[in-house]
């Protein structure tokens, strides 16, 4: 246990930050309001989560002296049994870091068939990100009821829609691949509306389904007009003021053509280096490997719900100045995370759009949507391995997945440079706000030290003034 614990604080201190699954807070001014997000959404994750109390965050998981560690247990175990619905079930640990006590908070999954787990008092129910605890909306959470049922959505009839309205071109090469690939099963329907039906490209009628028209339709967007790729880039320096987003793009059109275009977006929007092999060739190299954008992409579009309550929501693609962000709405389904691409499995949640799709290639260049070999996730931990960039981090949080591909710099965290005066004033502001004199009698420095050090903590975003000119003045550590 305790070399995990090591372990795994040295991950987030290389990373600089937590992770879907692992919460840190410094618990030194007590338990933290934010708790209560952070239980409900670990209770509605995937597997659960992990919560470590003793460590500060913004000062490079820094350990910190909590004041009574067992009050602080017994708080966790209270808050778990008695302000959620349904309760959380916690398992409390004690563990040690650079020779400090931590607490370490096991928050197990709720019931699938109990979700979404609610703060009590208020009624809000929240899920895990990549980034942080997010309350779910009213509409998020029929996710959760879809959930206990097997999903069909892609199977449905599209009323309205026609065989006219499917991709003649599309439809062709289709049919040509099924029969050269599969000349014994699928193949061997020699009329084509008869292999389309048994497809399911189309019914018993030759009404599209929503696979066969997601796949293979001319316009898909006239029936889900968001089932669409939301791309757009952060603004470089060098745009003008006021700039919100660069590149910003919406692409429709069938999976195939969206891939297409997908591709030239990041191509046009990638930045690049200059990169000379041994054998003296230049060549420019995109900052995320095209190969490992294709394969997110697709599974972000082939995997993503298609049942009402997702019906209003993009995929989305956001290229920020570090790291490169992809999200669908529906979480993984027959997988877990911790199993991506190392066992070869082919669940899927649309399991006749991916059949679909395995017989479609892109108009562009001819290749094929997916393989459905479950070699996606390998393609992309290969790709990013051979451009020298951290491994994919993967977030499930039931309604949405996300893939983060990030560059190896990561940014010094604001207080991992602190003095020891600085430290010493930051961790004494824990719990409570203190006046300049205060701080000067509890900690025997003088005043323009502590001033000193307070317009540092200032600058740095961890401590914040309370009043001002005129009014009694005070500093407290900003909100975990």
């Amino acid at each position: 246990m305790i070399h995990d614990l090591i372990e795994l604080v040295g991950r987030l201190r290389a990373t600089g930050g937590d992770t879907a699954e692992v919460e840190v807070k410094s618990g030194a001014g007590g338990l933290p309001t934010s708790l209560l997000a952070t239980l409900s959404a670990m209770a509605n994750h995937p597997g659960g989560g992990l919560i470590i109390l003793g460590l500060d965050e913004a000062t490079g998981f820094r350990p910190v002296p909590l004041p009574d560690p067992q009050a602080l247990k017994q708080g966790l175990a209270h808050k778990g049994r008695s302000a959620f619905t349904p309760p959380v079930n916690l398992t409390v640990t004690d563990g040690e870091i650079d020779g400090e006590p931590v607490i370490v908070t096991q928050v197990h999954e709720c019931d699938p068939s109990m979700k979404p787990c609610r703060i009590t008092a208020s009624g809000a129910a929240y899920v895990r990100g990549y980034d942080g605890d997010f309350q779910i909306s009213a509409l998020e959470e029929q996710a959760f009821l879809a959930a206990r049922q097997p999903p069909l959505f892609d199977r449905q009839p599209v009323p309205g829609a026609n065989r006219d309205d499917l991709d003649r071109e599309l439809i062709a090469e289709y049919l040509q691949s099924v029969r050269q690939r599969d000349p014994h099963g699928l193949g061997r329907f020699q009329d084509d509306a008869e292999l389309l039906r048994r497809a399911g490209v189309t019914t018993t009628n030759g009404t599209p389904t929503v696979a066969g028209l997601l796949a293979l339709g001319t316009y898909p967007q006239e029936w889900f007009p968001r089932y669409v790729i939301q791309a757009s880039a952060e603004p470089l320096d060098t745009d003008p003021v006021g700039s919100r987003a660069r590149n910003q793009m919406t692409i429709t059109g069938p999976i195939p053509r969206m891939l297409d275009e997908a591709l030239t977006w990041a191509r046009r929007t990638f930045d690049s280096t200059i990169v000379s092999d041994p054998s003296g060739i230049v060549r420019d190299v995109p900052v995320y490997p095209y190969v490992a954008f294709r394969e997110i992409i697709s599974n972000a579009l082939i995997h993503r719900d298609l049942d009402q309550w997702s019906i209003g929501m993009a995929v989305e693609v956001r290229l920020r100045r570090n790291r490169l962000i992809v999200s669908n709405p529906g979480g993984l389904y027959g997988i877990t995370v911790d199993r991506l691409g190392r066992d070869a499995v082919t669940s899927a949640r649309n399991a006749r759009l991916v059949a679909i799709c395995q017989h479609v290639r892109t108009p562009g260049s001819g290749a094929r949507v997916i393989e459905a070999l479950a070699t996606g996730i390998p393609i992309v931990t290969s790709a990013l391995a051979e451009a020298s960039l951290p491994p994919a981090h993967y977030v499930d949080a039931a309604i949405r997945f996300t893939v983060v591909l990030q560059q190896p710099a990561q940014p010094v965290r604001p207080g991992e440079d602190l003095t020891a005066t600085e430290l010493m004033i930051y961790d004494a502001l824990a719990g409570t706000a203190r006046s300049v004199t205060d701080l000067t009698n509890t900690l025997g420095l003088s005043k323009p030290n502590i001033r000193k050090a307070l317009r540092e903590l200032r600058t740095r975003g961890l401590v914040e003034q309370i009043g001002g000119p005129g009014k009694p003045t005070s500093y407290r550590r900003r909100s975990e």
